[in-house]
C-alpha cells in the first residue's frame, strides 16, 4: 500500500506468474475505496467559472 504509486517493476512482481498475486493498493485506488464506503471523506461542491458567461460584461 503506498499513497503514491507504484513502479513498473513492483507492478510486475506483484503478478508474477507462479506464485500467489500481491494486490496493489495505491493512492488513487485507496481514495477511490474510501469514498465507495463514505469513510473518512466529507463531500465537498465545487464549482468552475463558466466564461462564456462573462463574455457580454467584457468591455
Amino acid at each position: 500500500m503506498t499513497t503514491g504509486t507504484f513502479t513498473a517493476e513492483a507492478r510486475r512482481e506483484a503478478s508474477r506468474e507462479g506464485v500467489a498475486a500481491i494486490e496493489l493498493l495505491d493512492g488513487e485506488k485507496l481514495v477511490d475505496m474510501l469514498e465507495r464506503l463514505e469513510l473518512g471523506l466529507k463531500p465537498i461542491t465545487t464549482y468552475e467559472i463558466d466564461e462564456s458567461f462573462f463574455k457580454e460584461f467584457r468591455g
